[in-house]
């Protein structure tokens, strides 16, 4: 029975050990890490806590980039029968003093001198913490391989004894909600939560013991973290990309059979493929615009009839081709979650033989609810599809999805008030959006209850949906629609600026900066004039009247995105408040 995380490393060492377990890039060469040698340096790092005087349950902290060491750190962690809080290389010291105290974080490991330095300098401020530690060569601080000499050939037995004591229900994980609002929430999660979700998920990815997935989303996020778990299940080997910038280039090194992946960064995988589309010239461009119409139009199981099959025969063989080369060339499966894919790029995707398979979760369900598949009739476009065999789903009188499972957390950790608020008195999670089934089985979101605004006329809007909308506009890279008691519904806008720079060469308009650019009342007109043309698919009052226009990038260093790129609504509203007051005040 495979019932605690590491069961699962140990499946794949007994049925299906790889040479290529976890393979990074370094140095400009691909190193692989064997299933054999990732256990025993885990077996080896797990003694070294051990030595260090750490027990069962202490709390052990990463705070780093995808890598090899971070998995093997958690495999050390978690047959140590330890907890492992992992935090995000991006948030501030503010934050990482908070997490830190809260979770009681005896050691943490880190991965490079800049975090080093980061949480070496809250260290004073939080008394559990013990030791630092890092994967890079940093001055002044131990690496991770000294812990593991001091554990060698120590505590086998100990460690065998642990092993056999951890139990199913016993606390894995704290997971410190990256959150769009308030103090981050320590989510508590069992080894059951996410061997179950991983289990389950199992069924819906075409995997086998020779495929190859490119790991790029944050490990830190329980996303990523759980599709590990059911790689190492299934004998799937993990590449990890050197950033997000060099994605392209280790897509196409590595051929992956499957990803995971964000919308946001599959609308700009789609905004740099039109960007080279319109650079073409002639038939060329005649016939890559052809084949975009035609996959935009994409119905599934032949809906559109047999000569637009034809055409798409023709359109895979000459221009989506090159899209899947971009790719790997050999991508069975794109799992995108986090937040709600555009319908369209679902459209094109499929239209162009790119299974991208949209799924539902948050880190309280470990994190997979619903998932389209492309076996059994499993994808409808617009919806994340039906939820895992063993969760179940239920929308409220008020349109809140609730759900019940075996990969519902056991609550936030020293925050027994946060957690009753969050489940019903029959014990249904409240996931806090907003959903309907469509056909009655396949689960679509709506959007997020706590972004709903009421308008000053008594109007709910749902902010999420015009923004999806709008931001299939070149001009458009990122929107949060605002107007709670206001007459209407405005919005801040992050033009995209590459797209501007082309459009202004085209109109002959000498670009000088984004913020100089931004303030000319030409453009601002135009942006309008694109907002208006979206804001024909939505009811009077939920329209937007006025545009805010940002002048510089929003990004997570900057604070403006959480890590898995969906907008932070109050820090966004704060930067931009006096702008707000004159949009809606302001003559």
């Amino acid at each position: 029975m495979l019932t605690r995380i590491f069961d699962l490393h140990y499946h794949q060492l007994s049925n299906y050990p790889k040479d290529d377990a976890l393979t990074d890039k370094i140095d400009g060469k691909w190193v692989p890490i064997s299933t054999q040698s990732m256990i025993t340096q885990a077996e080896e790092l797990a003694s070294g806590l051990i030595e260090l005087g750490l027990k069962a349950g202490d709390k052990v902290g990463i705070i780093a980039n995808n890598r090899s060491e971070w998995l093997i750190t958690d495999l050390a962690i978690l047959i140590a029968g330890m907890i492992n809080v992992p935090i995000y290389p991006t948030i501030t010291e503010e934050d990482y003093e908070y997490i830190l105290n809260n979770a009681e974080v005896k050691i943490c490991f880190v991965s490079d001198k800049d975090l080093f330095k980061k949480v070496s300098s809250v260290q004073p401020k939080v008394p559990s913490l013990e030791r630092l530690y890092s994967y890079n060569n940093v001055n002044s601080c131990d690496r991770w391989t000294a812990v593991k000499e001091l554990g060698k050939g120590k505590n086998i037995e100990k460690i065998k004894e642990i092993k056999s004591s951890v139990k199913e229900d016993d606390l894995a994980t704290l997971i410190y909600t990256s959150g769009t609002t308030g103090r981050p929430k320590g989510v508590m999660l069992t080894h059951k939560n996410l061997v179950s979700n991983s289990l389950a998920s199992r069924k819906r990815l075409p995997l086998e013991s020779d495929s190859k997935s490119l790991s790029f989303l944050p490990l830190c996020h329980v996303y990523e973290r759980m599709i590990s778990y059911l790689y190492f299940y299934t004998g799937t080997s993990i590449y990890y990309a050197e950033s997000l910038e060099t994605i392209g280039d280790n897509l196409r090194e590595v051929q992956p059979d499957v990803f995971t992946a964000v919308p946001r960064l599959l609308e700009k995988v789609y905004d740099k493929i039109v960007a080279k589309g319109t650079e073409l010239t002639g038939i060329k461009k005649a016939l890559f615009f052809w084949a975009l119409s035609l996959g935009q139009k994409y119905e599934l199981n032949g809906a559109n009839g047999a000569f637009y099959e034809f055409q798409l025969k023709l359109a895979n063989k000459i221009i989506f081709n090159k899209w899947r080369e971009a790719l790997g060339g050999n991508a069975k499966a794109v799992a995108s979650g986090a937040a709600a894919l555009q319908p369209r790029l679902a459209r094109v995707f499929l239209a162009a033989q790119i299974p991208i398979m949209e799924g539902y979760g948050l880190t309280e369900t470990s994190p997979v609810l619903a998932v389209n598949e492309e076996a059994n009739d499993g994808v409808r476009i617009g919806t994340c599809g039906r939820p895992l065999e063993n969760v179940e789903i239920k929308i409220a009188d008020d349109g809140e999805i609730l759900a019940k499972g075996p990969n519902v957390m056991m609550g936030y950790y020293k925050n027994e008030e946060a957690t009753k608020e969050v489940f019903t008195a029959d014990g249904w999670f409240k996931t806090g959006d907003l959903g309907t089934m469509v056909e009655g089985q396949y689960l679509k979101i709506t959007g997020r209850k706590k972004e709903i605004f009421k308008t000053s006329g008594g109007k709910y809007v749902a902010p999420q949906l015009l923004e999806n909308k709008m931001k299939e506009s070149g001009f458009i890279e990122q929107i949060m629609v605002i107007g709670e008691s206001e007459k209407h519904p405005a919005a801040i806008i992050q033009p995209s600026f590459d797209f501007l720079k082309e459009w202004c060469k085209r109109k002959d308009i000498p670009y000088t900066s984004d913020g100089e650019m931004i303030k000319m009342e030409r453009i601002h007109n135009r942006l309008m004039k694109e907002v208006n043309i979206y804001n024909e698919n939505f009811a009077q009052f939920e329209q937007v009247k006025k545009i805010i226009l940002a002048p510089t990038v929003w990004g997570i260093d900057s604070g403006e995105m959480t890590p898995t790129m969906k907008i932070k609504r109050r820090v966004l509203m704060e930067n931009f408040k006096d702008e707000i007051e004159n949009c809606y005040r302001g003559q």
